[in-house]
């Protein structure tokens, strides 16, 4: 499959990317690594009249520590980066551990954290050549008004299937979001809709820039574990991140999220009650398993079952919070 003909603008100042989707927005897609846009692209699900490359803004990139405040990560910085980085490493674990399951090594070399942060949603009715989708009548996410996951109901609920996010849920991670009318700052768990045809809570004339992880949750202990097919390369079809702040003793503070289950990336909630001033043991870790399955609500959005990826999700929620807890 080829690509659709499109225009390719390649911006070098953020004021310059900014005129753009104040221009262009209404028929224009961002690429920074390309890892999803341009395959998605050859199927059809994307046919822009311009495509804007950001990888020339040299202020969305790098790993900046702020003493005192926590790390700003530029959008554009390459997954193989932050995952190679000693400092995230050391001070946000589950971020590393995450990063390091993503696709391959050479797709993370290429894939960005702002490019994974805004993955689009996916199913198994969607991801799927033009031809292959005409077939079937298409579906609400893309060019028809049928659910083929929740027949006869009128929400999308097409999986959001990246890793990061959950483990910059764990941290408390905001967003830099620019745009025609200025910078704001958004909470990374305010950002997802739960609404797998409008995911996120993004302007189309708006970017994101930075991401920002607050000091308060540097030294937390962090796991992440997911399925997928292939261990090498796939999306995750259910994925866990936990983190841990824990000084050899009781639970002081905890945080899970899910991914690849529901339309958005989910904090569990009741997890800090269940486990604060608590150990963590395989009795706690089994109660938090079950809290993780009830947060998750895994459809016919892939070639596994629901059921089975809800009964993994209950699995490795008991398995990553051990693990974060041993260090």
């Amino acid at each position: 499959m080829s690509l659709p003909s499109f225009k390719l603008l390649r911006p070098r100042r953020m004021e310059e990317a900014v005129q753009h989707l104040l221009e262009h927005s209404k028929d224009l897609q961002l690429l920074a690594g390309g890892t999803d846009l341009l395959p998605s692209m050859k199927q059809r699900l994307f046919t822009p009249a311009y495509v804007m490359d950001l990888r020339g803004i040299e202020e969305m990139h790098g790993i900046q520590v702020r003493p005192g405040v926590g790390v700003e990560i530029g959008a554009l910085t390459p997954l193989s980066v932050i995952e190679d980085s000693e400092f995230i490493f050391r001070k946000y674990r589950v971020l590393h551990e995450a990063m390091k399951t993503v696709a391959s090594p050479i797709l993370r070399n290429m894939g960005t954290l702002g490019g994974n942060i805004c993955l689009d949603t996916r199913c198994v009715w969607y991801n799927q050549s033009l031809q292959w989708r005409r077939s079937c009548g298409f579906c609400i996410k893309k060019d028809g008004d049928l659910c083929h996951v929740a027949p006869g109901g009128k929400k999308c609920w097409a999986a959001f299937s990246a890793d990061t996010p959950p483990a910059l849920l764990c941290l408390g991670a905001e967003l830099e979001i620019v745009g025609p009318v200025g910078t704001r700052r958004m909470a990374i768990k305010d950002f997802y809709t739960n609404v797998g045809d409008a995911r996120m809570r993004l302007e189309p004339h708006e970017m994101i820039t930075r991401v920002f992880l607050p000091e308060s949750s540097a030294g937390w202990k962090g796991s992440y574990m997911k399925l997928r097919i292939r261990g090498s390369i796939d999306y995750p079809l259910a994925g866990v991140a936990v983190a841990l702040r824990q000084n050899g003793g009781p639970v002081q503070a905890a945080r899970m999220a899910i991914t690849a289950v529901n339309p958005a990336p989910l904090l569990v909630p009741g997890i800090e009650q269940a486990l604060a001033g608590k150990r963590v043991d395989e009795n706690s870790a089994a109660a938090v398993g079950e809290l993780a399955a009830k947060t998750g609500k895994p459809l016919t959005t892939s070639a596994l079952t629901p059921e089975y990826r809800r009964e993994i999700i209950k699995v490795y929620a008991k398995r990553a919070l051990l693990a974060a807890s041993a260090g």
